[in-house]
């Protein structure tokens, strides 16, 4: 899938051969005078196809900004394309962004493992990797990769919340952890170890998948034989969805935690049955679509209104919209802090320059801060669980220790 912005004025131009951009821009690649090219990669194809909603949304965002007159005077070229969360294939891609189209830097590039594969390169090629639509802990090690900055709350902060709250509830808990095998589904297991440390071993029992796998059924299964009352998915959508309907098929009715990436009442409720889910609970960040608490809240208002504008029939029950326009008010804000300055340095710097920033489709409480030392721009989570209808959020925001 390709976006390309231009204007009309600017095509006429290099036709007629009379261009000639500023010293400063012939050696930033992406930037023109008037245009600033971004490259995304997501998997609009495969296994994590229900993440394509992403793309689509920052696509959509982008061209909101375009018709806004861009950002200090340039119209913004968004590329997104198919990786189909598959690692070789992502490098293929971002190969293909970054030597044949010239893009000055990628934005919310999907998945642990597909950004993982990248993110040498990216680094070695300094070209900033901006807010990567994964939450593993690693993208938060500024010393070693200082191009690649997270977004979302870290896997293994969210672990740690679930375990105190475990913990809190069932003290003498056997808890079953599933978990996606990569660096992704891995940072579940560290941070219940944080939490847990010596006894670990004895309250624990942990099986993963691999995400190429056509079920986990017998995963489940193996969990509940092992005599776990309580489990803990660590799953993209495809597979948390088939983890709720085998626990329901298996009539066991564990504490059940499910990572937050796979909480969409589109993409993963109602493929699993809504009565199937009931009192399951998770760690939220982002304002809920189905939750009455934001049916008339300002920053869930400004979000219907861009549906409704530019993604007209959207599903919006789909959190992945959500968590992509909060994704896109970020990079915006970043680049209105560059005035016009879009070198690769500078983006990086202003990325890393963020002061208790406000975001509309954030849980009150929660804002946005980075620094050269801090590339985990989302700390605070608030625990919350599925009622048949909706998600409902409990206790006070917390952050992991």
């Amino acid at each position: 899938m390709r976006t390309h912005v231009a204007t009309a004025c600017a095509v006429a131009a290099l036709l007629l051969g009379v261009v000639t951009w500023p010293a400063a821009s012939k050696a930033e690649p992406g930037v023109t005078a008037t245009e600033l090219k971004i490259g995304n990669t997501v998997p609009y194809s495969g296994p994590a196809s229900s993440y394509s909603v992403l793309g689509k949304l920052e696509t959509a965002f982008f061209k909101m900004v375009n018709d806004d007159g861009g950002v200090d005077g340039h119209k913004i070229v968004y590329l997104s394309y198919d990786d189909g969360y598959s690692p070789p294939k992502t490098v293929e891609q971002i190969r293909h962004l970054l030597e044949e189209d010239q893009v000055a830097f990628t934005f919310a590039t999907l998945g642990t493992p597909t950004n993982s594969a990248i993110e040498r390169y990216m680094n070695m090629k300094k070209v900033p990797q901006l807010f990567v639509a994964t939450g593993a802990d690693k993208w938060g090690n500024y010393k070693q990769f200082p191009w690649t900055i997270g977004w979302q709350p870290s896997y293994r902060t969210e672990a740690q919340i679930y375990t105190k709250y475990m913990l809190q509830k069932l003290p003498n808990a056997k808890l079953g952890i599933l978990y996606q095998n990569d660096d992704f589904g891995k940072d579940y297991p560290a941070g219940v170890k944080d939490v847990l440390g010596a006894k670990y071993d004895k309250m624990v029992v942990a099986t993963g998948y691999e995400a190429t796998d056509p079920t986990i059924d017998s995963q489940i299964a193996q969990l509940q034989a092992a005599g776990a009352n309580a489990i803990l998915v660590a799953a993209i959508p495809k597979f948390a969805a088939q983890a709720i309907r085998k626990v329901h098929d298996l009539n066991w009715h564990p504490m059940f935690f499910m990572s937050n990436v796979s909480i969409s009442v589109g993409a993963v409720i109602k493929p699993a049955g809504p009565a199937n889910a009931v009192g399951m609970i998770s760690a939220a960040y982002l304002k809920d679509q189905s939750d009455p608490t934001w049916a008339n809240d300002p920053g869930m208002n400004e979000w219907r209104a861009f549906m409704a504008k530019y993604l007209p029939g959207a599903d919006l029950t789909d959190g992945g919209y959500i968590a992509a326009y909060g994704l896109s008010k970020t990079v915006l804000q970043v680049l209105q802090q560059c005035k016009g300055n879009f070198s690769r340095a500078n983006v990086m710097k202003q990325a890393a320059n963020l002061h208790d920033v406000s975001n509309p489709v954030l849980l009150p409480g929660i804002k946005i801060n980075t620094s050269p030392t801090n590339y985990h721009p989302i700390k605070a989570m608030q625990l919350e669980s599925w009622d048949g209808k909706s998600w409902k959020l409990f206790g006070n925001v917390i952050e992991g220790q």
